[in-house]
């Protein structure tokens, strides 16, 4: 199988299996005060460090992933104001209480002027959600300047960075951002750990309470192979080939002149193209790739089997049946020219059968 479906989840990378392998063979929980424990609780902290020097971070919070991370910091504002971009990924949208929606452009980032006279028509700051590189597209969003408007009316600011690991730098100071989401698996760690990384040493409301875990905010025993398999897949994104990956992309989009290239003309990371074939509905598409032993995406991957329109293609302005016809081809630390190659033959094949055009 010929896997270009990165963005979903990046394949186990062999310094992150060796990593958790050794620690998987260790007995104790990391809470316990005995050697045993503290060796566990060594290979937390150590993985905890390494994120916190990823990003700057004073505190980091494990969690079970992702969705469960932009839940967390979104329950404590609940009760605020909330400005959440249109192009974030649904558990950003679903988690959202009665939030408000900053729109895109028709470029697909962050309407930046919207957001600036929203910002002015509260009476009170609350916390603005944006997030770095949207999964669908690969554009980068334009947090820092986000973040400039609403701090300096108040506001604290989270961004989701899952998919922004090892394409681009997540200095919180940087960014100017207050929160920062982070998944071990969309940068070739383990499925089942995240983390919420944060600015300063706050105190967040827990959504889960027990034994007070991870400063009180996070109860639940941490899994010590787990998180050795996030450090270590942190450090080794930072030496991926990203001018290759940028090739690969070139190579796509050069190649198949009648696909419809979303985003191009935004700044986006190497590792994602988000093309539409005109008049081949996705589920198609995505049948006749599989067969051919090719693995690609629609859109955000949770909302597979539902096959409803991209939210982002059409707040971007595209129409339910262009949005209805995008594929996604994201690539990372084991994508080869084959591959690349493969694709686009395949895509051509697709793309020249009338029958497939025929039962859209």
């Amino acid at each position: 199988m010929i896997y270009l479906d990165y963005n979903a989840s990046t394949p186990l990378r062999p310094q992150a299996k060796d990593a958790m392998a050794e620690v998987l063979e260790w007995t104790g929980n990391p809470s316990s005060p005995h050697g045993a424990g503290r060796r566990l609780r060594a290979v937390i902290d150590e993985a905890r460090k390494t994120i916190s020097d990823f990003t700057g971070a004073q505190r980091v919070v494990f969690t079970s992933g992702g969705t469960e991370a932009n839940a967390f910091v979104l329950n404590h504002f609940a009760k605020g104001p909330l400005l959440v971009s249109s192009l974030e990924h649904d558990s950003m949208l679903k988690n959202a209480v009665n939030p408000y929606i900053v729109p895109s452009t028709k470029e697909g980032v962050i309407d930046l002027n919207a957001l600036d006279k929203q910002l002015t028509s509260f009476t009170s700051p609350g916390l603005l959600s944006m997030m770095l590189v949207n999964n669908e597209t690969g554009i980068i969003q334009p947090v820092q300047e986000a973040a400039r408007l609403a701090r300096s009316r108040g506001w604290r600011v989270h961004t989701d960075g899952i998919q922004a690991i090892g394409h681009v730098p997540l200095s919180l100071e940087t960014l100017g951002v207050d929160f920062m989401t982070l998944s071990a698996h969309k940068c070739g760690g383990p499925i089942g750990i995240g983390a919420l990384v944060m600015r300063e040493e706050t105190h967040l409301n827990p959504l889960i309470r027990g034994g007070g875990q991870e400063y009180g905010m996070r109860s639940g025993t941490l899994s010590a192979p787990l998180a050795a398999g996030f450090g270590m897949a942190l450090r080794a994104s930072l030496k991926d080939d990203l001018t290759a990956l940028a090739t690969f992309q070139q190579q796509i989009e050069e190649n198949l002149p009648d696909a419809i290239i979303y985003g191009k003309q935004a700044p986006r990371v190497a590792n994602t193209v988000c093309l539409g074939m005109p008049g081949v509905p996705i589920e198609l598409q995505l049948m006749a790739f599989d067969l051919k032993g090719i693995a690609v995406g629609a859109g955000a991957a949770c909302s597979s089997g539902t096959m409803k329109p991209s939210h982002v293609l059409v707040a971007m302005g595209c129409s339910q049946q262009e949005a209805q016809s995008a594929l996604r081809v994201s690539m990372g630390w084991n994508t080869k020219g084959s591959d690349i190659d493969a694709f686009i033959k395949g895509w051509k094949e697709i793309y020249a059968k009338p029958s497939l055009k025929e039962a859209s």
